[in-house]
């Protein structure tokens, strides 16, 4: 029987046997920015840093990471921040830092005793508050333009077979009056068959999120673009085993899509109430510090084993800050609560 999208994904993704539930995790089947390279969650912990100083040092700092997969990027976090301090006090971050995971997948056996672990995000953060590669996974509906308008795509679960269905609501119709459009043209109507991925889930997902941080920054990192250039055939796909498959929402994939990023954007600021930023992964990255240009090559006849050491750290920066890879990544960054330096949003 075939379903509208948003709830075949949710099902898919989520569902008892799921595919971010159950089985071993979505690093088994896709590369993020944080199993390229530690260099990724120490550029995080110096963000962390910066909006502890803005909030003054305080007893106990948040850091939470929504969508946390196992736990590999607050692994790493910690890692970076318990490795930063020779001599730690009790004042040091390695003693004040709170880290949560927020997964709906069980708590794994080998997390450490420092992380903690949730299915929902909390509320009073203080901190830092993480989505990377969240918001692409978070269950939408898709429509196709018709000669009589927006209408619901409806799946088959099992099989992936599209059908038409009903004419969009009166709220999804209204988003994508505002935020929809490509290069076929504002009037995406005219062109029938044209698709529309519909972002308001992930617009209410990014402002309940927002809307749990009382001060600090929340920040999300996904693949996405602008109004000026959505996608006429959308991006919607799936992933299995680290190769790009069919988006079958069975369970047996990722399924995913990009993410409107200005209307998340938009939402997060209105709950907010403050300005915020929206740069690409390389620009973010660099700006905090991540360097990716290869080590001067008379450096291999002097310290052949640093030379190597060198080249291959920046290596792996280099995939991070690759604009055709994940340097494409957008990172949104969203002070709440709190007037931050502008080189915590770079």
């Amino acid at each position: 029987m075939s379903i509208r999208w948003r709830d075949a994904m949710e099902q898919a993704l989520y569902g008892p046997d799921g595919f971010f539930v159950s089985g071993t995790g979505p690093a088994s089947h896709f590369r993020t920015s944080v199993h390229v390279s530690p260099v990724f969650a120490a550029a995080l912990h110096r963000l962390v840093t910066t909006v502890d100083a803005a909030l003054g040092h305080p007893a106990s700092i948040d850091v939470v990471d929504v969508g946390a997969g196992r736990g590999e990027l607050l692994r790493a976090i910690h890692a970076s921040i318990a490795g930063a301090t020779d001599r730690p006090t009790t004042t040091s971050l390695v003693h004040r830092v709170r880290l949560t995971a927020v997964e709906r997948a069980p708590r794994p056996a080998d997390l450490p005793k420092e992380i903690a672990w949730r299915r929902e995000i909390p509320v009073g953060v203080a901190g830092v508050l993480l989505a990377t590669e969240w918001l692409d996974n978070v269950a939408l509906d898709l429509a196709v333009a018709t000669p009589a308008g927006w209408r619901y795509l409806l799946v088959d679960p099992a099989t992936g077979n599209e059908t038409g269905g009903a004419p969009v609501d009166r709220e999804d119709a209204d988003w994508l009056a505002r935020w929809w459009s490509s290069a076929a043209g504002d009037d995406l109507e005219s062109g029938p068959g044209t698709r529309a991925e519909i972002g308001r889930a992930r617009d209410d997902a990014w402002a309940d999120a927002v809307g749990r941080l009382d001060r600090g920054l929340a920040v999300t990192v996904d693949y996405g673009h602008l109004r000026q250039n959505r996608p006429v055939a959308g991006t919607l796909t799936g992933y299995r085993n680290g190769r790009q498959v069919p988006p079958v929402p069975d369970g047996s994939c990722d399924v995913t899509a990009h993410v409107a990023v200005d209307s998340v954007a938009d939402a997060g600021r209105r709950v907010a109430r403050f300005p915020y930023t929206l740069v690409t992964q390389r620009a973010a990255l660099r700006a905090l510090g991540a360097d990716g240009r290869r080590p001067p090559l008379d450096r291999a006849a002097t310290d052949p084993v640093g030379y190597l050491r060198a080249l291959s750290a920046a290596s792996t920066v280099a995939e991070l800050i690759d604009p055709a890879g994940l340097g494409g990544h957008w990172w949104l960054l969203q002070p709440a609560g709190v007037t931050l330096d502008p080189l915590v949003a770079p």
